[in-house]
């Protein structure tokens, strides 16, 4: 059985019997938390690094990369990250692993108060080598929250280093999220993923697509399914609940949203997000 290192055995006793006050060395502004680019302190000799930001509702950040892999946590708010390869949405509540140097823009919905750990690649090898959206626990928020408080302008010490310690040793346990929607390496097909993305309907066929694109419909499943990893039904419905996601945060009644997607009515709207995402959609979002 793994053994976590003495420091973070130490941590995580403390911890169950006194546990820590949040973040309460990051300067608040308002209600949310300022703290550097990640790129003025990259340079530290940490293996994580943590940082708070506030983003405005609709709030861009455009295309980038980074040097470490990154875990993203908001408290409020909902997250849209967009690479090359497809599309994750973050709710409120749950986390985001973005593996280092992979390109990706991040999209905004409500107002979004994100913390963020930033880990060298030697200590996140366990890690998905994908973008992955994660399951954050009670304790790994607590942990994500002491290790943003951390102070950046001394040398970490034993509590901070045995911190450190034990939230990689959770980060790694931390369960996978049915939220991803994969495009293919086609580009044909990725195009036709993108803009289905961006007017997304229920009713859309294969037989619509492949002939759209002058395929025969078994070479287009065939290939759909070769690059996804999801029959084009199974992607399709992903991609209608993923793009409800956003609308029902920011406020978008089930009803509109339902209709919107071309699901004949919300009942039968709210079934499939059940299915999917294991409760109603108001539910699922922490809204009800």
């Amino acid at each position: 059985m793994e053994r976590l290192p003495h420091r973070a055995v130490q941590f995580k006793a403390r911890f169950d019997t006194h546990p820590p006050m949040l973040g309460l060395n990051v300067t608040k502004v308002g209600h949310g938390m300022r703290s550097p680019r990640i790129d003025k302190v990259d340079h530290l000799p940490r293996p994580v690094i943590g940082l708070g930001h506030d983003y405005a509702d609709g709030f861009l950040i455009e295309p980038h990369e980074h040097r470490r892999g990154q875990l993203m946590n908001a408290t409020s708010g909902l997250i849209v990250l967009t690479t090359p390869e497809g599309k994750w949405v973050m709710p409120p509540h749950r986390g985001m692993w973005i593996p280092a140097g992979v390109r990706h823009s991040v999209r905004a919905v409500g107002l979004v108060r994100m913390q963020s750990l930033y880990v060298e690649t030697d200590r996140a090898e366990a890690m998905p080598v994908h973008c992955q959206v994660l399951e954050i626990t009670s304790f790994m928020r607590s942990l994500i929250g002491e290790v943003v408080g951390l102070s950046l302008d001394r040398e970490a010490d034993g509590r901070s280093q045995a911190l450190m310690d034990l939230t990689l040793y959770e980060m790694e346990r931390l369960p996978s999220l049915p939220l991803s929607l994969p495009f293919p390496s086609d580009e044909r097909l990725a195009k036709k993923c993108r803009e289905f993305v961006g007017q997304p309907n229920i009713h859309q066929t294969t037989d619509d697509w492949s002939r759209e694109l002058g395929m025969s419909r078994r070479a287009f499943t065939r290939i759909f399914r070769q690059q996804t990893g999801l029959s084009f039904v199974g992607w399709r419905q992903q991609a209608c609940l993923l793009s409800a996601l956003p609308q029902l945060s920011a406020g978008q009644s089930v009803t509109s949203v339902a209709m919107e997607l071309g699901y004949e009515n919300p009942a039968a709207f709210t079934i499939m997000f059940k299915r999917a995402f294991g409760k109603p959609p108001l539910a699922y979002l922490g809204l009800r």
